[in-house]
């Protein structure tokens, strides 16, 4: 049976590592890559610089973790501000 973990090398700050994460958790990562306009060593060296404990691989799931969470929260909050304007007589 096939592993779900893929392990990929990357280059953070010039230096060669290798991380181990599920496919979903690459192409999230890859996608938040992007939208920040950023390249995924880039971004890998952001999330490893800003961790302070567990290995690399935990951090990334974290952080995609945490992006995905602040998306569904903006997306929760437009929407009741949404029902809230439909609802809501106009002022005069």
């Amino acid at each position: 049976m096939k592993s779900p973990v893929v392990k990929r090398s990357i280059v953070i700050a010039g230096h060669k590592t290798s991380v181990s994460l599920e496919d979903a958790f690459w192409e999230a990562l890859k996608e938040i890559a992007g939208g920040r306009r950023l390249t995924l060593s880039d971004l890998v060296a952001t999330i490893d610089s800003a961790r302070t404990q567990g290995n690399l691989s935990s951090a990334i799931r974290l952080f995609v973790l945490d992006h995905y969470r602040g998306v569904a929260t903006a997306a929760r909050a437009q929407g009741a501000a949404e029902r809230i304007s439909v609802a809501s007589p106009p002022v005069a």
